[in-house]
């Protein structure tokens, strides 16, 4: 696989820079259902077959490369988190000591 590859599966399938492994299930359904012969009768078995393949790059590429589980990475994935860890605590905020703060005591 090559980059162009990728970013044609991406493309085809209607992803941007990120996805999820279940969002790409979901739309390699959605696609089939679609395009499929029996359904549709407008698609040939080529367009199935462009899109089997698609998912099966797509999902070599998540089952065979790494993944970030860095802080940076978890709360950009996860904003509310970001939140509240940098608000939970806060006194402003409604919160109360941070754990960490218990202990030192």
């Amino acid at each position: 696989m090559d980059f162009a590859q990728l970013e044609q599966a991406c493309k085809l399938f209607g992803l941007h820079d990120r996805a999820s492994l279940k969002e790409i299930k979901t739309r390699h359904k959605q696609l089939v259902l679609r395009h499929h012969p029996d359904t549709s009768r407008t698609s040939d078995d080529s367009v199935i077959k462009e899109i089997n393949e698609a998912y099966r790059l797509l999902s070599h590429y998540c089952a065979n490369y790494r993944f970030s589980f860095s802080k940076e990475e978890f709360f950009e994935q996860n904003p509310e988190e970001r939140l509240r860890e940098q608000f939970a605590y806060d006194p402003v905020w409604g919160g109360t000591q941070a754990p960490e703060d218990k202990l030192k005591r």
